[in-house]
């Protein structure tokens, strides 16, 4: 089944809610006039569109009746759901190019987070794309056990540590190996610990120096999972996640077993983040990139039973495919670029270090020095000061 075919059969409970209340507001009226407009507004808010939304949908909506001079009812769903694509269009791709890119998840427990992973691990694998996991939801035991169990079933590399080590270690050992390997994608497991946002906000501050620091200049995104039977408490837990750290997509979970579908439109139009991936059933081929045009025809309309697509084959992702002689070799040249730009980076440090200090003894020395870069503040001195490092993507947010 392609894409269009499952994001529709995974609409179905919404296309009912909304949809069916939609028509039941068309099959009313004989005429447009503003009545009807109030009406479908508050046939949108009921199926958790949200109201600054759904008066968004009704004000476009007016604006088109208007200007195209429709007078027929009938003839208002279809501008409904070419407003709908519309709104739900920019950011949903995933701009992932260079070797290792990185995938940070964040959301809390319950919304199927770690299983996501899996889906997301086993669809890059049916891609072509060497895929390595970071199991650094170290606080539970489950969650490493039953992302281990993931990575075995998608067929892809994972690096775990023991119960209560330290998440950031976790992705350094991550990065190190994916560049050792040569993978191209790095999908990190984190807690979901909301109800704590100042630890929250110091494992992920930690985590993204480490990935700033040994990956400067990588593609990464940082998706935030939602359950999509919960409606708005999702928007409100965007909404909480978006003030300690920089979301750059949703993935929303479960949509096939809720008529809560329309909050899609309320995630992307009030809070301005693209949805990037759907979940639309328990298999593990049942996660789909995000479609508008899928989308809005699936919460509107049931598409042809003779409806062919294309599809991605991901009944072989337990398969061992071994890399060619050119991916090896791509894999070896990778290697030295990242190697010489660890060279660099080490020559910068030591030209602008005024003390030069003793090597660490220990692993764990290593983490704390990679993870907690503190600037000191210079104090004043008849020397010129040393010029300060750029710092990357991740460490804008909490340097």
């Amino acid at each position: 089944m392609g894409i269009f075919k499952k994001i529709n059969f995974g609409l179905r409970k919404t296309r009912k809610n909304v949809s069916g209340a939609i028509d039941n507001v068309l099959d009313s009226y004989t005429s447009i006039d503003q009545e009807l407009f109030d009406e479908l507004e508050e046939a949108l808010v009921m199926g958790d569109v949200g109201v600054t939304t759904a008066s968004e949908i009704t004000l476009r909506l007016n604006d088109v009746v208007r200007k195209k001079g429709i007078k027929n009812p009938a003839d208002v769903k279809s501008e409904i759901k070419e407003i709908v694509a519309e709104m739900l269009e920019g950011g949903e791709d995933m701009g992932l190019i260079t070797i290792p890119s990185v995938i940070l998840v964040i959301g809390v427990n319950g919304v199927g987070k770690t299983t996501t992973i899996g889906k997301l691990a086993a669809r890059y694998k049916a891609e072509g794309k060497s895929v390595i996991l970071a199991a650094a939801d170290t606080f539970r035991a489950a969650a490493i056990d039953q992302l281990d169990v993931w990575a075995e079933r998608a067929g892809v590399d994972i690096i775990k540590h023991k119960e209560g080590a330290d998440p950031a270690a976790v992705i350094f050992d991550t990065i190190s190996a994916a560049k050792a390997r040569g993978s191209e994608i790095i999908i990190c497991d984190t807690a979901g610990r909301l109800h704590n946002k100042k630890n929250l906000m110091d494992e992920l501050g930690k985590i993204y120096r480490v990935i700033d620091r040994e990956l400067p200049y990588s593609d990464r995104e940082v998706l935030l999972v939602l359950d999509a039977t919960t409606g708005q408490n999702a928007v409100n837990q965007a909404r909480e996640f978006a003030k300690i750290a920089e979301i750059t997509g949703i993935i929303l979970t479960k949509l096939d077993g809720t008529a809560r579908g329309g909050v899609v439109l309320s995630i992307k139009n009030d809070l301005k983040v693209p949805v990037k991936f759907i979940g639309v059933g328990e298999g593990i081929d049942d996660l789909q990139p995000f479609n508008p045009k899928a989308f809005a025809e699936g919460l509107f309309d049931d598409i042809p039973e003779d409806y062919v697509e294309d599809e991605i084959d991901l009944s072989k992702i337990k398969e061992d495919v071994e890399p060619s002689a050119e991916e090896n070799e791509v894999a070896e040249v990778m290697n030295e670029i990242f190697e010489a730009i660890s060279e660099i980076h080490q020559e910068e440090a030591t030209e602008e270090a005024s003390v030069v200090e003793e090597a660490p003894e220990s692993e764990e020395e290593v983490i704390e020095d990679v993870a907690e870069e503190i600037p000191e503040t210079p104090e004043a001195s008849d020397e010129k000061e040393e010029p300060k490092k750029k710092k990357g993507f991740f460490g804008r947010l909490f340097g």
